[in-house]
């Protein structure tokens, strides 16, 4: 074992900041390398969960709003339309941050689509029964500003 990697078991914090400092004086040759690529694999693996999660999140709320848009009819308000313009200018914005993860969102519209279910049954007054098994809305309509189901 090398004594950067001893390093970097035993003082973690120390051993970043110390890369931090090699990477800004170009000491690459002195770099942790492995280690390095291990941390930033990591990290970008959190932050793409973060943010899918967020979107995801945003989406169940969107969805919710255009469900109860759809089956509850006379309850339409300002408020819906307000929250589901409101949810698809933050997904937008998250997506700018990331465009990458759009193209996964086609696979978390499933998850998506359960939360939205069972805070739609939590929220309007339909049995679970009435809202759709699964999500009939794609995620160009969830994203249209133009689209509200009938």
């Amino acid at each position: 074992m090398s004594a950067v990697t001893t390093y970097y078991d035993q003082d973690f914090y120390a051993w970043l900041v110390h890369q931090v400092e090699l990477l800004r004086q170009r000491r690459l040759s002195e770099l942790d390398i492995d280690n390095l690529i291990e941390e930033i694999d990591g990290l970008s693996k959190a932050q793409r969960q973060q943010i899918v999660n967020r979107i995801v999140n945003r989406l169940a709320v969107l969805i919710m709003h255009l469900l109860k848009w759809q089956f509850v009819p006379h309850q339409r308000s300002k408020s819906w339309r307000f929250t589901i313009k409101e949810q698809r200018e933050r997904i937008r914005l998250l997506l700018q941050d990331s465009p990458s993860l759009k193209y996964q969102l086609a696979d978390k519209l499933v998850d998506a689509y359960g939360l939205a279910v069972l805070k739609a049954i939590k929220e309007a007054p339909q049995d679970e029964g009435k809202f759709p098994e699964t999500c009939s809305f794609s995620l160009t309509q969830l994203l249209d500003d133009q689209f509200y189901p009938d």
